[in-house]
C-alpha cells in the first residue's frame, strides 16, 4: 500500500472539468494521488468541503514604491498573510523599475524582500519604465530567460509611461524571448486634460476622480495595444479592464484572431462610481484607476468573463492607508489628483467571488476555479504546477467551507490597509484551511506559516505568451521587398 504524507478526505474536488468527491493524497509536497479510501498518517476531514486549487492573484502590488513616489501599506509579509487567509497560495507582484534604475537590480533587490517576508510563493512581472538600451537588450532578455516572462508597461502617468514607439521596443524583446505583455492601457492625454480642467473649476472632491478617466480613454488605449500586437504578432494582457466597450474592443480582437487576453478585478463587478461619491475625504478609499463604472459595466464584464473574451479576475490590490502614510500623504485637504489610487483586495477576491458566483448562483463552481487559479496559471507559465488539483501539481489547496458565512468588516482582514472597501457585505461561502506545497499556513483562523516560507517560482513560456506565427505583411520578407525586420 502506497505511504502518503498526508491525505484530504471525502471533499468534493473542483477542476474546470467537473465536480468529484474523492480523497486527495500529498506526498513531499505534490498531489500524489486521487481516489477513494486512500491512507496516510495525517489526514484532515473534508467531508461537506469543497477543496479547490488554491487561488493565483496575478496582479498584486506589494512592498512597492508607485509611479508618485509612495510607498504601498503591505510588505510581503503582511500581503502574502492576507492572500492565505483569502485562500490564495500564489501571488505575482511587480518588481517596479522606475527611471535612471538598472531593472536588473531592481529584481535582484525585491527578491531579497520576498524572501525574507513571503509566506506565499510568489512571482514577478518585469515593470520597465526606463527602456533603455542597457535594459531592453541585456537586462530584460536575461531575466525573461530566468523565468521572469511577464512585463508590465503603462501607457499613462507622467513618472512612468512609455511611448509608443518604446512599447514597441519592448513587446519586440518580449517576442523574441518568450514574455508576455501586460498593460496599464488609458489614454494618457485625455486623462492628464480632464483632470487639469476639473481641478481648474473646483470639481476636487474624490468623487471627480472617476470623471477624470473617461470611458473612451479605455476603449482607444485597448484598440492602440491590440494593433501594435496586430503588428509585431506579440501576445498582450490588459490589466483591468472596466468597461463594456473595452470587453467589447477585446472580443472583437479576438474574433480576428489576435492574440489579446485580458482581466478585470472584484472592484468592477461589486462597486460603482457612486462608491467614491461620500462626505469629504471619504470617497478616497475607492479610488483607483481605472475607476469604477456603473451596474450595465458590471452585467457586461460578467457576461464577457462567461463568455472567454475575459479569462482572469485578479485583485490588483494596491493597498494604500486613509492615513499621512497613504492616501492623505499630499495633506489634510488634497484635490484627487493628489490621492494614490489604489484598493486593498488580496484577502477578499476569493470570498466576493465565490459567494457571488457559487452561492448566490450566477455561474459554477468549475467557472470559479478556471478565472481564480487555473486561467492565471496556464497563461502567466506556471501551470501544471499551480492552479488545479491533479497528480503532480504542488499540493496548494484552499478547503471550503460553502455554508459558513462571514461579515466583511472594516477591521476583519489581515493586511496593513486599515480598511475594506466592500465592508459591510455579508458572504457565503469561506476557505478554512489552506495548504501550500502540503503544509498547512492557514487553519483555525490562524497564520501557520513562518515569513520567508514562500518560494520564488521561475516560469516557463506559456503558450500563451507564443506569437501566432502570422506574420504582418510588413515582417513577411515575401511581401515587404526581403526586408528582414524580426
Amino acid at each position: 500500500m502506497a505511504e502518503y504524507d498526508l491525505v484530504i478526505k471525502g471533499g468534493r474536488i473542483a477542476t474546470t472539468e467537473g465536480i468529484s468527491t474523492m480523497d486527495v493524497a500529498i506526498q513531499g509536497g505534490v498531489i500524489a494521488a486521487l481516489g477513494r479510501e486512500l491512507q496516510a498518517p495525517r489526514t484532515i476531514d473534508a467531508t461537506d468541503k469543497f477543496v479547490l486549487p488554491g487561488g493565483v492573484d496575478a496582479h498584486c502590488h506589494i512592498e512597492q514604491l508607485s509611479g508618485g513616489g509612495l510607498m504601498n501599506a503591505d510588505t510581503f509579509e503582511t500581503a502574502t498573510r492576507s492572500a492565505a487567509f483569502g485562500g490564495t497560495t500564489t501571488v505575482i507582484s511587480f518588481a517596479a523599475q522606475h527611471r535612471g534604475d538598472r531593472l536588473r537590480d531592481v529584481v535582484e533587490n525585491y527578491a531579497g524582500l520576498a524572501a525574507a517576508g513571503a509566506v506565499t510563493d510568489y512571482a514577478f512581472h518585469l515593470w520597465i519604465s526606463d527602456p533603455t538600451p542597457e535594459a531592453l537588450e541585456q537586462d530584460l532578455p536575461r531575466l525573461i530567460e530566468a523565468g521572469h516572462r511577464s512585463i508590465k508597461i503603462f501607457m499613462t502617468y507622467d513618472r512612468v509611461r512609455l511611448l509608443d514607439e518604446q512599447v514597441l521596443d519592448v513587446m519586440m524583446v518580449a517576442r523574441k524571448h518568450g514574455a508576455l505583455v501586460c498593460a496599464h492601457a488609458e489614454n494618457h492625454g485625455m486623462i492628464k486634460w480632464m483632470a487639469d480642467r476639473l481641478v481648474a473649476r473646483g470639481y476636487t472632491e474624490p468623487k471627480f476622480h472617476g470623471v477624470s478617466h473617461p470611458r473612451v480613454c479605455e476603449i482607444e488605449a485597448f484598440e492602440r495595444l491590440i494593433r501594435f500586437s496586430q503588428l509585431l504578432d506579440q501576445p498582450v494582457m490588459l490589466f483591468h479592464v472596466s468597461t463594456a466597450e473595452g470587453a467589447a474592443v477585446i472580443r472583437r480582437a479576438r474574433g480576428e484572431g489576435i492574440k489579446v487576453f485580458a482581466e478585470t478585478c472584484p472592484q468592477y463587478l461589486f462597486l460603482t462610481a457612486q462608491d467614491m461619491d461620500r462626505p469629504g475625504l471619504e470617497g478616497a478609499k475607492w479610488m483607483c484607476s481605472p475607476p469604477p463604472r456603473s451596474a450595465s459595466d458590471q452585467e457586461a464584464l460578467w457576461r464577457g468573463l462567461d463568455l472567454g473574451d475575459l479569462q482572469v479576475v485578479s485583485s490588483d490590490h494596491a493597498p494604500y492607508r486613509f492615513d499621512a502614510s497613504g492616501k492623505l500623504a499630499a495633506g489634510s485637504d488634497p484635490n484627487f489628483k493628489q490621492i494614490a489610487n489604489g484598493l486593498p483586495g488580496l484577502e477578499t477576491r476569493l470570498p466576493l467571488l465565490f459567494d457571488a458566483m457559487v452561492s448566490q448562483g450566477r455561474s459554477s463552481l468549475e467557472k470559479f476555479v478556471e478565472l481564480t487559479a487555473t486561467a492565471p496559471a496556464k497563461i502567466y507559465g506556471l501551470h501544471p504546477r499551480k492552479g488545479a488539483i491533479a497528480v503532480g501539481a504542488d499540493a496548494d489547496i484552499a478547503i471550503w467551507n460553502p455554508d459558513r458565512e462571514v461579515m466583511l468588516t472594516n477591521d476583519g482582514l489581515h493586511d496593513n490597509v486599515g480598511y475594506n472597501p466592500f465592508a459591510d457585505r455579508r458572504l457565503k461561502g469561506w476557505p478554512e484551511t489552506v495548504l501550500l506545497r502540503g503544509s498547512t499556513i492557514v487553519a483555525d483562523d490562524r497564520l501557520q506559516a513562518a515569513p520567508g516560507s514562500g518560494q520564488l517560482l521561475p516560469r516557463s513560456c506559456s503558450t500563451a505568451m507564443r506569437p501566432t506565427g502570422r506574420l504582418s505583411p510588413e515582417f513577411d520578407p515575401a511581401t515587404n521587398f526581403g526586408a528582414q525586420l524580426l
